[in-house]
């Protein structure tokens, strides 16, 4: 594929993404994204069969961001528990597009949990590496339960954006991270 070949495709998923956000995958549509990149329904198909293969690429597409995010987090600082707080920041500096929209992780998880196994297989993709990592960090730390404190922080930061986004109140995620940042602190202080 050429350079204008991946252009394309790059602006449907770029596209895709955020329709998927904005309105949730099942209310997108093949001609909803044509509208948004200018790129005429009919050329999609060379570039994607179906709207199944748009969603695993831009779920791909978030964990490749988020992947860049968690070695953003482990070039600053080699204290695993800085991490986590760092971490933690996401809530604050996603603040805006949680009000608006909630988690797009989360919200892509749970529209996909009621359809079939290997869409609800691929949107767990982005939870299941922010998982394994907060569990990295915790079993760093020493933590027997890292498993859990890991799913934990998640469902933290997952009722935030919940919340947040219900009744569109940013002195809530502040709230909320700040709250958090104490609970990680209250687990991986000695």
């Amino acid at each position: 594929m050429g350079t204008k070949g991946e252009g394309n495709r790059q602006r449907i998923i770029d596209a895709a993404d955020n329709l998927f956000y904005r309105r949730g995958y099942n209310q997108t549509s093949f001609q909803d994204i044509s509208d948004a990149t200018g790129i005429p329904r009919g050329n999609f198909y060379y570039y994607f069969k179906t709207k199944d293969e748009i969603l695993d690429a831009v779920v791909s597409s978030r964990v490749e961001e988020l992947s860049n995010m968690l070695s953003q987090c482990e070039a600053e600082t080699n204290d695993a528990r800085q991490r986590l707080l760092m971490f933690s920041n996401m809530l604050e500096d996603k603040r805006d597009d949680v009000i608006q929209s909630g988690c797009p992780i989360g919200s892509l998880s749970t529209e996909l949990a009621k359809d079939e196994a290997e869409l609800q297989a691929i949107s767990r993709q982005a939870f299941t590496l922010l998982r394994d990592w907060v569990k990295q960090q915790f079993e760093t730390l020493g933590l027997a339960n890292a498993d859990d404190l890991a799913m934990d922080l998640l469902a933290r930061m997952q009722g935030a954006t919940v919340m947040a986004c219900a009744f569109k109140d940013a002195d809530f995620i502040a709230r909320s991270q700040r709250d958090i940042k104490e609970w990680i602190n209250s687990k991986t202080m000695n």
